[in-house]
């Protein structure tokens, strides 16, 4: 500890015994001088005020330079968060748009009305026949694979609006990212204190009165620090829940549940809005290249293969690539 700074707790001591802060700090210390000292009078006429303007420019100059540094560290995190930030954007932007199959940065280009006819002409054209293409190498084991799945879900119940499940004591709805649980109260309205919730990462108890709800194991993993639960108005229990993995829509909660059957979940009803960037990025890209595939068109990591060796067939007009095979 410095010299200058052995009194600090003296300081602050006396500093907390002043409501009124640094003024009433400053009537006391002068008060202290004029009372008890000769500092007003020991030095001649004016030598005090002299003194006390002394030594405050000096300490001035000094919270200055230390107020200047401080802002300057400041604006320079700030600059670097920035940065960070828009680095994060440019690569979000970037995934974005390799999901939609365009380029960083693509520019728009107005046609007229023929133009633009004629685009799409061509485009469906080229769709329809590799898609006939695709039918004919592909389609006999596409319906052989179509009737398996088709026979292992036929059991399975459809899913709600909300994809999940409408049941016998509670209805749940999901996104990607969570799950909601409402169970209706029977017998009238209830208090907290009559309802028992627990939620670990891997078991769910409900308990409302003395009806056991759920008291099972759960399907797969939930954050718990992000779970929650709140009454409604006394008739409607509502839990939430947080996934751990948010790229997998959940088939049911506990094991004794009745499975939905999760390749008829509409991912529209999901809020990707709510998604990380990267977490969104991605679910954009899947969605995608599942469209691609059902179009009989390259998805966007195959695009970019394409466009890689375009380039670089460009680039090297003096090789002769007529004789190369590209899988």
């Amino acid at each position: 500890m410095s010299d200058e700074e052995r009194f600090d707790g003296m300081l602050f001591t006396l500093a907390q015994q002043h409501p009124g802060g640094i003024v009433e700090v400053l009537d006391t210390l002068f008060s202290f001088l004029a009372r008890k000292t000769d500092f007003y009078t020991g030095g001649g006429k004016g030598q005090a005020f002299n003194i006390i303007t002394e030594k405050f420019k000096k300490y001035e100059h000094v919270a200055l330079e230390k107020y200047e540094r401080e802002k300057a560290e400041r604006d320079e995190a700030d600059r670097i968060r920035r940065e960070k930030l828009k680095k994060k954007k440019e690569e979000e932007d970037a995934a974005a748009a390799a999901a939609a199959g365009t380029k960083p940065g693509a520019k728009i280009v107005e046609v007229n009305d023929e133009e633009a006819d004629r685009i799409l002409a061509n485009e469906a054209a080229k769709k329809a026949q590799k898609v006939e293409e695709k039918k004919e190498t592909e389609e006999p084991k596409k319906d052989d694979k179509e009737d398996e799945e088709d026979e292992k879900d036929k059991n399975k119940l459809k899913p709600n609006n909300g994809n999940g499940a409408d049941l016998d004591k509670y209805r749940w709805v999901q996104t990607l990212a969570e799950i909601d649980i409402s169970v209706p109260v029977t017998g009238g309205r209830v208090k907290g204190k009559e309802c028992f919730v627990e939620i670990q990462k891997r078991h769910l108890k409900i308990k409302i009165r003395n009806e056991v709800i759920i008291d099972e194991a759960l399907e797969h993993e939930v954050k718990v620090e992000e779970c929650s639960w709140t009454l409604d108005d006394g008739k409607v229990l509502l839990v939430h829940l947080e996934k751990i993995n948010q790229m997998e829509w959940w088939s049911r909660i506990v094991p004794s549940d009745p499975e939905i059957n999760t390749r008829k979940v509409n991912p529209e009803n999901s809020k990707l809005s709510d998604l990380d960037g990267e977490t969104r990025s991605l679910v954009e890209k899947m969605m995608y290249d599942q469209r691609q595939k059902e179009m009989g068109l390259p998805t966007s990591d195959e695009q970019k293969k394409q466009d890689m060796l375009k380039n670089f067939m460009k680039a090297h007009p003096e090789m002769d690539f007529s004789k190369c095979k590209f899988n």
